[in-house]
């Protein structure tokens, strides 16, 4: 049986992973996470789908406690050797962000550009990864996530985004009886082979992630723009953000 893709994307990538351009926002992204637990050291963090463990290393180089969780054995290698390189400890944990169970054991827990939450192949999947997350926090603990944002594409292309970026879009369609990105990605891992790989990611409106988390118990909830490597719950959220910053309070 073929891997999803977010399985197969991530298989031998760790380097290609480390070069993309949403990894050079990581320091402003990590004052923002640090400032929201008032720099209080004692606090246990989980970062689920940490790669090869940018935001986890970084908040443990600041003297932070920190588990990294990701399905990729790949990343988690590239991130266990950053860290030694660093002289951080960071526990990383292989495991499906889907199907885990810390309950009760951490005072936030962070899931950064598109982690896991909502590379999922159905709706399903992803609210257990958020009733996951909701089921890691202690009482009064934080869940800070970014997610892609449906208010895009009812007024942009998503095709044209890409494009703008230097993605190829020609296989793009989004499908707004789903809010599903449907996309073809092509890659060379880190040893040079070329993949083609089918792409399905679901974008989320606001009202909808506000819902779900309080169906999980969380008492306040806030959405915001996203912008990389400067989270700040001074921008509003609107049309022009790809990304939602969200910030819920158990």
């Amino acid at each position: 049986m073929a891997k999803p893709w977010y399985e197969e994307l991530f298989n031998n990538f760790a380097e290609g992973y480390d070069r993309e351009g949403f990894t050079r926002g990581t320091s402003g992204e990590v004052d923002f996470i640090a400032a929201e637990i008032g720099g209080d050291k004692a606090k246990k963090i989980l970062d689920i789908g940490c790669g090869t463990g940018r935001h986890a290393i970084e908040l443990a180089q600041r003297g932070y406690d920190v588990t990294g969780l990701d399905l990729s054995e790949t990343l988690l290698k590239k991130a266990r050797e950053k860290a030694a390189a660093a002289g951080v400890r960071v526990e990383f944990v292989p495991g499906d962000a889907r199907d885990f169970n810390f309950s009760a054991k951490f005072d936030l827990v962070i899931m950064i550009c598109e982690g896991a939450f909502p590379l999922m192949e159905t709706d399903d999947m992803n609210f257990r990864i958020l009733a996951n997350a909701a089921r890691s926090l202690k009482p009064g603990g934080k869940l800070i996530f970014t997610t892609l944002n449906a208010l895009f594409p009812l007024f942009h292309s998503v095709k044209d985004f890409l494009t703008a970026h230097g993605q190829d879009s020609r296989d793009n369609t989004f499908d707004l009886m789903t809010f599903r990105d449907h996309s073809t990605l092509e890659i060379s891992d880190d040893a040079g082979l070329k993949k083609r790989l089918a792409c399905d990611e679901r974008y989320y409106a606001p009202s909808e992630v506000t819902w779900m988390l309080q169906s999980l118990g969380f008492r306040t909830i806030a959405v915001h723009g996203c912008k990389l490597g400067a989270f700040s719950r001074s921008d509003a959220l609107t049309t022009d953000d790809l990304e939602m910053l969200v910030i819920a309070e158990k």
